[in-house]
């Protein structure tokens, strides 16, 4: 039983408390406040190399930073390039940013064939031949960033030259996978692959998937690395190594399903 405290006319008075500020805190409440410092100083520790990381990292290796053209290949390259093919407006602000220039194309459809989001490229990058062909946006975008950050570096590394032209076989196509009256429809059915079958240089020199492939070491590297860099941008890169209907060309395409072969 507390103990009664008499005041000096004898009246007695309440026990004395505790003020409820001086109280020891329960065992939860002192894990609750132990959590929030955690958190705190990891927020805190986290926003510092956030600031350190964007001083110094490239910004292609950055979440955060914005993705255009001129930036090499990198960490978040590719998460930032499937934002950009996801949004027919952001998809031609990044291709206009990065100087690329390109007329609308015509949206035909027909069954599981279409052209929609569709354009024609016409500046700004490596030229295709034949010219100009329909493309949708997605692989519209996706060749201007392997031409300028794999093919041209390539060129000047491994053959001392500047590539002139890129040629391929066609974009669209109405077909299903390899042409069969049933299956699946090809990524060619959405204007979304680009076969590519050589390349020209400005000194005169061409360079053919079918003859070179396993040709001169030169020549022969090069097509491998615009390979290699292929498949770090395009969703399936298909070439020569992966069957006999590819011994000819590099198939490019943003189609359902990842390839690298």
């Amino acid at each position: 039983m507390p103990a009664v405290q008499r005041g000096r006319r004898g009246a007695v008075s309440e026990p004395m408390r505790t003020p409820k500020l001086l109280r020891e805190p329960s065992p939860g409440r002192r894990a609750w406040a132990a959590f929030g410092a955690t958190l705190l100083n990891g927020g805190i520790a986290l926003g510092v190399l956030a600031l350190v990381l964007d001083r110094l990292a490239p910004p292609q290796h950055l979440p955060w930073t914005p993705f255009t053209l001129d930036q090499p290949i990198g960490m978040f390259t590719g998460a930032k390039l499937e934002l950009a093919k996801r949004d027919p407006a952001r998809c031609r602000r990044v291709l206009v940013e990065g100087g690329v220039s390109f007329r609308e194309s015509e949206a035909r459809i027909s069954g599981f064939c279409s052209t929609a989001d569709s354009l024609r490229l016409s500046g700004g990058t490596t030229p295709l031949a034949p010219a100009g062909p329909v493309m949708a946006c997605p692989l519209a975008l996706e060749y201007a960033l392997w031409e300028r950050q794999v093919v041209r570096p390539a060129a000047r590394e491994l053959l001392g030259a500047e590539v002139r032209r890129i040629e391929h076989f066609g974009t669209y196509a109405c077909r299903r996978v390899y042409g069969r009256a049933e299956g699946a429809p090809s990524a060619h059915a959405r204007a979304a692959a680009l076969d590519v079958s050589g390349f020209v240089l400005d000194d005169g020199r061409r360079i053919t998937v079918a003859a070179d492939w396993t040709g001169e070491v030169a020549e022969a590297a090069f097509l491998r690395r615009v390979r290699s860099g292929a498949c770090r941008v395009f969703r399936a890169t298909l070439g020569p190594d992966y069957n006999a209907a590819h011994a000819d060309h590099l198939h490019l395409d943003d189609g359902r399903f990842s390839a690298c072969r």
